[in-house]
C-alpha cells in the first residue's frame, strides 16, 4: 500500500469522526423540533405539507398506530414502483423505448427499493426509463431512508420517555427526515458531483465510435440526483449496471472519496443524535466506538488479505474486477464501508476479491448490519444487541438488567430475539433451498465453494437489506426474484415491528435512577461485551455456512486451487 493511500484512509476516518457530532447535533435539533438554520428556509414547506395532508405536527400516536402508518406508507410506495415498471412502455421520458419489466422482476425491484435494500437483478440503463428511475427509484431512496430514521426516533422516545404510550408521529418524523436532512445534503452532494463530471441530463442515448472502430451506445440520464441520495440514504442502487465503478456515476478520485464518506456519514452521526436525545452523549459515543472498532478491524483484515502475496497469482496485485483508476485500497475501503452500512453500492466486484476479504464483506452483513448499518436501521439494530448484552450481563452479575434506567424484561428480550432470528432464518433456510433446487443452482456462475458463497451472499444481502451482490449469480429469474423479494420483506419488517414493539413497551415504564449497583453501559467494559455478543451470535449462527463457502474457498486458494 502506498503512503498516499494510507493518508487517504486516515483522512477518511478523521472526517468521519469529526463530522459525527456536527451533523448529529443538527439532526437532534431537527427531530426535537428545536430551532436550526434550515428552519427559516424550509419551515414553510413543512407547514404546507402538513396542511395538504391533514397531519398535525403535535399529534402523537401509540406504537401500533405508528407501525400501521409505516406499513401503509411502505405498501403505497411498493405499489407505485411496481405499476411504473409494468406501464413503463406507455409512459414518457423513455428515450430508448424500453419495454415493460416482467412482473417478477418488477416485484423484486419494488420490494427492494421500498425496504431500503436496493438489490438490482437488472441493468438499469437497459431496463428502466428515466421516469421510473426518478419517480420510482430516486423517490424511494429518500422515503425508505427516512422510514429507517423514523423507526429509530420512535425507539429513542420509547427509551427516554416514561409512563406514556406515545411515540411521536410517523408522518412528522418522515417529513422532517426528508426535508431537513436527506434533501439538503443530497442537493449539496449533487452539486459537487456534477462539478466532478457525474452526468445529469435528459438526453437520448448517444452513439459513439471506439478507438478500435466499434459502435458503442452511451446511456445518458438524470444520474447525479440518484447517486447523491443512494449514498447518503445507504440505498446503493446504481443508475447503471456497473454501479459506482461506472465513470458516469463516479468519475474522479474526489467523487469516489466523497461518495464513500456519504455512505457512513448519517449512520455515524445518528449515534451522536441518539446520545443527545436519550440524555447521555457518552452513550452515543460508546455505540460509535463499538461500531468504529468493528469497522476498522474488518478494514484492516481486508486490506491485509488483498495485499498478501500469493504464488497462484504470480505474487501480483489482485486487480481482477477492480477499476484501474481506483486501485486496490479504494476498492477495499468501499467494499468494507458499503457492507458495514447496508449501502450495497460497489466500485469493484466483490466476487473478485480474495476469499478472506469477501468473507469480511459477508460478515459485515450477517452480523446484523449494525457496524454503522443503514440510515436509522443500523442504530436500532445495535440497540437490539445492546438489550441482549445488558440481559446477559445481568444474568452474569445476578441483577435485574437495565438500560438507561429502563428495566429489560422478558418482552424486550423476546422481541430482540425475534429481530435477530428473522433475517437469520431467511439467510440460512433460503440459501439451503437454493443450494438443493435446480432453480437455485441454474443461476450459479461458479462451481463448488465459490458458487455456494454466491448464493449465501445473495440471501444475506437481501435479509440484511444491503443490496450488494457477490456477482456471478444470475438472480434475474422467477425463483430468485421471488425468494429474494420475500427475504427483503422479512429482513426489513421482521426487525422493524419488534423494534417498535420494544419502543412501545419501554415507553410505559418508569425510569429508575442510577445507583452503585447499576451496570454501566457507557464504558470500555461494556464496549467489549457488546462487540463480543455481536461476534459470538454471528459466529454461532453462521459459522457452518461460512465454512462451506469463503473458508473453504480460502483454504483451496492457499493450496493453489482456483475456480
Amino acid at each position: 500500500m502506498a503512503l498516499n493511500e494510507l493518508i487517504q484512509i486516515l483522512l477518511f476516518l478523521a472526517l468521519l469522526i469529526g463530522l459525527t457530532p456536527l451533523l448529529g447535533l443538527y439532526m437532534t435539533r431537527v427531530f426535537t423540533g428545536s430551532k436550526h438554520f434550515m428552519l427559516p428556509v424550509l419551515g414553510g414547506v413543512e407547514k404546507f405539507i402538513y396542511k395538504i395532508t391533514g397531519v398535525r405536527s403535535d399529534d402523537e400516536t401509540t406504537w401500533k398506530t405508528y407501525t400501521k402508518d409505516l406499513i401503509i406508507f411502505s405498501t403505497c410506495g411498493f405499489a407505485l414502483v411496481f405499476l411504473l415498471q409494468l406501464l413503463q412502455s406507455h409512459l414518457p421520458l423513455n428515450p430508448f423505448k424500453l419495454p415493460a419489466v416482467s412482473w417478477h422482476s418488477a416485484f423484486n425491484t419494488s420490494v427492494s427499493f421500498m425496504t431500503n435494500t436496493n438489490w438490482q437483478s437488472y441493468a438499469g440503463e437497459t431496463t428502466l426509463s428515466y421516469l421510473v428511475q426518478m419517480l420510482g427509484l430516486t423517490a424511494q431512496n429518500f422515503v425508505s431512508a427516512a422510514t429507517g430514521i423514523a423507526v429509530l426516533l420512535a425507539l429513542i422516545r420509547g427509551i427516554s420517555r416514561k409512563t406514556t404510550d406515545k411515540l411521536g408521529s410517523f408522518w412528522v418524523d418522515l417529513t422532517r427526515s426528508v426535508l431537513y436532512v436527506l434533501l439538503p445534503l443530497s442537493i449539496l452532494l449533487s452539486i459537487v458531483l456534477v462539478g466532478q463530471g457525474t452526468i445529469q441530463n435528459f438526453k437520448s442515448y448517444e452513439k459513439s465510435v471506439t478507438l478500435e472502430g466499434s459502435q458503442q451506445v452511451l446511456p445518458m440520464g438524470p444520474v447525479t440526483s440518484q447517486i447523491a441520495i443512494k449514498q447518503l440514504g445507504t440505498n446503493g442502487g446504481g443508475f447503471f449496471n456497473a454501479n459506482s465503478s461506472h465513470p458516469f456515476e463516479n468519475p474522479t478520485p474526489l467523487s469516489n472519496f466523497l461518495e464513500l464518506l456519504a455512505i457512513l456519514l448519517i449512520p455515524s452521526a445518528l449515534t451522536f443524535t441518539f446520545g443527545k436525545m436519550v440524555g447521555s452523549v457518552r452513550q452515543g459515543w460508546t455505540i460509535f466506538i463499538a461500531m468504529f472498532i468493528l469497522f476498522i478491524t474488518g478494514l484492516a483484515i481486508s486490506l491485509i488479505a488483498e495485499y498478501s502475496s500469493n504464488p497462484v497469482f504470480g505474487h501480483l496485485s489482485l486487480m481482477e474486477g477492480k477499476e484501474v483508476r481506483l486501485g486496490i485500497t479504494n476498492s477495499i475501503l468501499w467494499s468494507t464501508a458499503t457492507t458495514a452500512a447496508s449501502n450495497g453500492s460497489v466500485n469493484a466486484m466483490i466476487s473478485s476479491l480474495s476469499p478472506l476479504c469477501g468473507m469480511i464483506a459477508l460478515l459485515n452483513i450477517v452480523f446484523g448490519e449494525v457496524i454503522f448499518g443503514g440510515v436509522g436501521a443500523g442504530m436500532y439494530g445495535m440497540v437490539i444487541f445492546i438489550i441482549l448484552t445488558v440481559f446477559i450481563a445481568g444474568l452474569m452479575v445476578g441483577r435485574t438488567p437495565e438500560y438507561l434506567g429502563k428495566k429489560i424484561e422478558a418482552f424486550e428480550v423476546q422481541m430482540a430475539i425475534i429481530a435477530i432470528l428473522a433475517p437469520s432464518f431467511v439467510i440460512l433456510i433460503f440459501s439451503a433451498l437454493a443450494s438443493v433446487s435446480s432453480a437455485g443452482l441454474s443461476g450459479l456462475g461458479n462451481p463448488a465453494a465459490h458458487g455456494f458463497t454466491e448464493i449465501l451472499y445473495a440471501f444475506s444481502s437481501a435479509a440484511g437489506n444491503n443490496g450488494s451482490a457477490f456477482a456471478g449469480l444470475n438472480a434475474n429469474t422467477l425463483f430468485y426474484n421471488i425468494t429474494l423479494g420475500l427475504g427483503m420483506l422479512i429482513g426489513r419488517f421482521g426487525v422493524i415491528i419488534p423494534v417498535l414493539a420494544i419502543a412501545g413497551n419501554m415507553a410505559g415504564k418508569k425510569i429508575a435512577p442510577l445507583s452503585a449497583g447499576s451496570f454501566r453501559t457507557d464504558n470500555g467494559v461494556f464496549i467489549g461485551l457488546l462487540i463480543a455478543v455481536i461476534v459470538i451470535i454471528g459466529g454461532l449462527t453462521f459459522f457452518p455456512a461460512l465454512s462451506l463457502g469463503p473458508v473453504v474457498d480460502f483454504l483451496l486458494l492457499k493450496s493453489g486451487i482456483t475456480f
